[in-house]
């Protein structure tokens, strides 16, 4: 078969199935691109073709599906290729930025690397293939990329690896916390690690009987990412208390520790690779009523909450307490959350239709908004959020361009795939 048709083939069956595909793992020698070895998903293999499309790229497939050859060589595109790509290994036999990055990984997750690991998160995005989405929306160096549910941070983090801005809010302050950590420690590591042993010290003898004496050790400290850099590792070691049962002290000192050199990690890869660092601006917010001006960002990548799949209240009620926060006043304004039976499914549909709303407003004509969202089962029921978001964003005046399908692994209890949704405003 000739291999542009089968990765066409392949790349048509993204769209109705998302499953392992059979590939032969040899390589062919005549390949000028290969394919990370932790590819293995047909919807990963078509986000690698769309994104090697949007990057200028005229290929062909060969051995195994695996191996890619340029039919426009030239030394701009392999340049381009190497500092953008998401899903490949290697160029010409030199090794992309992103595989070098991920190198850079002190957990035993092949997408947790530098800080993405930080804070256990249900519903976290792949960050290879937010990578790959910003790549396939077009977004540039300089570009803005907004998020209305900033949720952990995996967004902000890889726009700030490309370069591109972020703007990015969330209704939980957790959340909130989450994203300017993983992106803004960067900039303050030597600071953070000059306070280390000192802070330490101060709160050993508060560490079992006096709850909130780490807070007013933080009230010291001027720089604000410094004191949420250390505001989130005792969360970290608290989440650590709660869901596993570890020692709160051995714990925090273990999670600064590698949280640490998670940084650190973080900071020596981007000097190596020259990267020129995105702008970040993360704050608490309403994704219903946002606070930007009309026609004024370059792409939006989100996933709406799985508020009626996930109890995000409830799953977090010992940091957001620890934070000092009231769970039925917060509950309030979370989407998802309220109601019971049919007025919950009502409310969210209200919801998002405001929050649907406003992305189209901000967003620029003829720019993309990505929407990765599922049907979950409530109460016995699917809910066709799918069909739902597509109908209402095309009503707004978005066209879909892709719908691509993919598994999702851990919420087999309530969903089991979930829909790449690729809008483009066109009206």
């Amino acid at each position: 078969m000739n291999p542009n048709l089968k990765g066409k083939i392949m790349l048509e069956k993204a769209e109705d199935i998302s499953q392992f595909w059979a590939y032969d793992i040899s390589y062919s020698k005549d390949a000028d691109l290969t394919l990370l070895d932790n590819v293995q998903f047909i919807y990963e293999l078509s986000l690698a073709e769309l994104e090697l499309r949007a990057l200028g790229a005229d290929y062909e497939v060969t051995n195994g599906l695996r191996g890619f050859r340029l039919n426009n060589k030239s030394d701009e595109l392999n340049k381009m290729i190497i500092k953008r790509s998401s899903y490949f290994k290697s160029v010409d036999k030199n090794f992309t930025d992103y595989f070098q990055i991920i190198q850079r990984n002190r957990t035993r997750s092949v997408n947790q690397y530098l800080t993405h690991w930080i804070y256990p998160y249900k519903g976290k995005f792949h960050p290879q293939m937010i990578r790959a989405l910003l790549n396939i929306i077009g977004l540039k160096e300089g570009d803005s990329v907004f998020e209305p549910f900033s949720g952990s941070g995996t967004t902000a983090l890889e726009a700030q690896l490309l370069g591109i801005n972020f703007i990015g809010i969330d209704i939980s302050p957790l959340c909130v916390l989450q994203g300017k950590v993983k992106t803004k420690s960067i900039f303050v590591i030597d600071e953070i690690m000059k306070l280390k042993n000192t802070i330490i010290l101060k709160l050993k003898p508060s560490l079992f009987n006096q709850e909130h004496d780490f807070y007013k050790v933080l009230e010291d400290i001027d720089n604000e990412d410094v004191r949420d850099f250390y505001s989130l590792a005792r969360l970290l070691a608290i989440s650590d208390e709660s869901r596993r049962g570890r020692n709160f002290e051995q714990s925090f000192i273990k999670n600064l520790n590698l949280m640490i050199d998670s940084v650190q990690d973080y900071k020596e890869i981007a000097q190596k690779l020259y990267l020129r660092l995105g702008d970040i601006d993360i704050k608490i917010g309403d994704s219903r009523k946002v606070e930007l001006p009309d026609n004024s960002v370059d792409g939006i990548i989100t996933s709406p909450p799985y508020s009626i799949a996930l109890d995000y209240v409830e799953n977090d009620a010992h940091s957001l307490k620890d934070m000092g926060y009231n769970l039925n006043e917060i509950r309030e304004n979370f989407i998802g959350v309220r109601g019971k039976g049919k007025d919950r499914v009502e409310l969210y549909n209200s919801d998002m239709r405001k929050s649907y709303y406003e992305m189209y407003r901000i967003l620029k004509n003829n720019r993309y908004a990505v929407i990765v969202i599922g049907n979950a089962t409530y109460q016995g029921q699917e809910v066709k959020t799918v069909e739902f978001t597509i109908d209402y964003m095309t009503e707004l005046g978005f066209k879909l361009e892709k719908n691509i399908m993919k598994l999702i692994f851990g919420l087999y209890n309530v969903m089991k795939k979930e829909n790449i949704l690729i809008f483009r405003k066109v009206k």
